[in-house]
């Protein structure tokens, strides 16, 4: 099969032993990011497989119109990125592996992350000595603080047992079911909304990006937050209402926030507003970027491929189009 791989940025697929697994297929690696259809719809006019990493690039109906040899979309996780009923439509399968009860361990070290280099100034204190200055403010200790961990999934779960481990109080909202998991876990529960961001020391979101937790986290949630608070967010952006992040932290409810991902990626505007303000600390969306959680992700991605090579797809998203794919 002829199999185009989107946004591969550094060149790195090649180089994990999962990459085995396409011996004998025709591949073709893409290192940058384009998202103009002209462009798209010329570099994968061959493609009858085509992969993604991530949501790193949005096919849509326009796109999959002008791509006739492609049979099979294959890629990990949640798909808001593809237009599935296109897809189906035309013909075309998307196989998608839910990885189920397998948290990402690497996005629950990058939060873990995040939060120790915005408690401690990380950023700022580097920056300081780079110019010449020694030590340019005080940190805050995390021991004894409450943690509130707004999703309790699967990596919602594994950053609680790192809150434990360093000694914080860990506080859980979510879901009723969830909040029952975690009850049973050990963890406390806030009897409310309103009083999980009130009383949270280092509020961190680990939620599916679905229609129903669009825009969950609102001005009103983020106004209760205390002074001295930090926001994490290593999920989704569209999580928190359009503006009411960074309006919130200018007006100093949160104090802190840290972030990973953003409304438009890639983000290269260096005067976006999170990237100009003192008190937030900001990553290219790299929770999910290392190699280990590389070689996790790309096994399920290219044994979707193997099995669909061998006329048996596997975790097939739009089942309708089965009976009638190309």
């Amino acid at each position: 099969m002829k199999i185009s791989i989107l946004d591969d940025y550094f060149d790195t697929l090649r180089t994990l032993p999962c990459f085995a697994k396409l011996k004998g297929h025709d591949v073709t690696v893409w290192n940058d990011h384009v998202q103009d259809t002209d462009a798209l719809a010329a570099r994968l006019a061959d493609a009858e497989a085509l992969v993604l990493i991530r949501e790193r690039t949005k096919i849509r109906a326009p796109l999959l119109e002008r791509l006739p040899k492609l049979k099979l979309i294959s890629q990990r996780s949640v798909y808001p990125h593809i237009d599935v009923d296109a897809c189906t439509r035309l013909g075309i399968i998307l196989s998608s592996s839910q990885h189920p009860g397998v948290p990402s361990f690497a996005t629950a070290e990058m939060t873990w992350a995040l939060i120790l280099a915005a408690v401690r100034q990380i950023p700022q204190q580097m920056a300081a000595l780079q110019g010449g200055k020694w030590q340019m403010g005080v940190g805050t200790t995390l021991r004894g603080k409450t943690l509130g961990i707004y999703g309790y999934g699967r990596i919602g779960g594994a950053v609680a047992g790192f809150g434990r481990a360093f000694g914080m109080k860990v506080q859980i909202w979510a879901r009723p079911a969830s909040l029952e998991k975690a009850r049973a876990d050990g963890y406390a529960t806030a009897p409310s909304k309103e009083a999980f961001f009130a009383e949270g020391d280092v509020i961190t979101l680990h939620m599916r990006l679905v229609d129903a937790t669009r825009h969950i986290v609102t001005a009103a949630d983020l106004a209760r937050m205390k002074p001295t608070a930090l926001l994490v967010n290593t999920s989704r952006a569209p999580l928190v209402a359009p503006g009411a992040l960074v309006e919130a932290l200018r007006r100093g409810r949160p104090g802190m926030a840290a972030v990973d991902v953003y409304e438009d990626e890639p983000l290269r505007d260096p005067s976006h507003p999170l990237l100009t303000l003192h008190n937030v600390v900001c990553t290219p969306h790299i929770g999910y970027v290392t190699r280990e959680e590389y070689e996790t992700q790309f096994i399920d991605i290219f044994d979707q491929i193997v099995a669909y090579a061998a006329g048996n797809p596997i975790n097939v998203i739009n089942t309708d189009v089965l009976n009638r794919a190309r």
